[in-house]
């Protein structure tokens, strides 16, 4: 812990990541780090920095596998009150990057604003949605945000307005280690309309996803015009298990994973996946899935 002298309040070594991810497997991080406030943060980026040490930003799991092995470096959480408060401000939302997405959309319902309806289901924290540009069928992040917060690797912060950003599928141009927060630009609409339209797409979700199970929501972006799932399913794949993982019967591009399930079982599943389609219809499935 020399590394860190000084911050052994905001550091703990070889800490188990399963609990932090919807997975809820996988190894520990040599160090886990939870800085509380923006000086903590940067001194931690600084530090590892001179030391070579690598770094990993934790949001909410919900798009991560961690290898049975675990993460060698420091696994950084923005769990800290300044990271995750949430204000409105005359049409605007400004959100710290580990504030809660889906509880933000409900808000977002509340104060009467739209367009972050497209959101609904989809768990994580807002720094992971605006990095990969969260979405679906419905619409996704990138279109309405206004502002980001970053810092870079000495830990410098600083902002990139609308014009600077480019927002693609499942993808940014945000290169900076650090997404520290986000303004969104909404527009004013009956709040009962709103709601309408968010219960209809969780409906939607709850027909059609494995709500409720333990997944990374989608594990393959979609190729070619066509949906991942779709390949998947018509590779019959639908229910093949490794270990504990196995393809959802009712989405899949789904997979879940049983108690007992390895990090390596998920993995095996994947690489199946990737070279029965690729096999039967020439396409290689591109990952969505972040693994660490």
């Amino acid at each position: 812990m020399k590394l860190f002298a000084g911050l052994e309040g905001i550091v703990k070594s070889e800490a188990p990541l399963a609990p932090y991810t919807w997975f809820g497997i996988g190894g520990p991080a040599q160090y886990l780090v939870e800085p509380s406030r923006a000086d903590q943060l940067a001194e931690v980026l600084r530090r590892c920095r001179e030391n070579e040490l690598p770094t990993y930003l934790l949001g909410g799991g919900a798009n991560l596998l961690v290898d049975d092995a675990g993460v060698r470096g420091a696994v950084i959480k923005l769990s800290g009150e300044e990271f995750c408060s949430v204000r409105f401000e005359s049409g605007s939302i400004i959100a710290g990057a580990g504030a809660d997405l889906s509880k933000m959309v409900l808000r977002t319902v509340r104060e009467g604003l739209s367009g972050m309806e497209c959101l609904t289901g989809i768990p994580g924290s807002v720094g992971g949605a605006v990095r990969m540009n969260a979405g679906g069928a419905f619409g996704d992040i990138g279109s309405v945000v206004e502002s980001v917060e970053l810092m870079d690797t000495d830990g410098v912060a600083f902002s990139r307005s609308r014009g600077d950003l480019v927002f693609g599928y499942r993808s940014t141009n945000i290169t900076s280690k650090v997404i520290l927060g986000a303004q969104f630009r909404l527009a004013e609409d009956d709040p009962h309309r709103i709601l309408s339209q968010v219960k209809q797409i969780w409906i939607y979700k709850k027909n059609t996803q494995p709500l409720g199970t333990r997944n990374a929501g989608c594990i393959f972006k979609n190729a070619r015009g066509t949906s991942a799932g779709a390949l998947i399913d018509k590779a019959a794949l639908k229910g093949h298990r490794f270990g504990g993982a196995h393809v959802s019967d009712k989405h899949a591009n789904f997979i879940l994973a049983d108690d007992g399930t390895r990090a390596s079982d998920v993995l095996k599943l994947i690489n199946l996946i990737r070279e029965t389609v690729y096999k039967k219809f020439e396409i290689y499935l591109e990952m969505e899935l972040e693994v660490w």
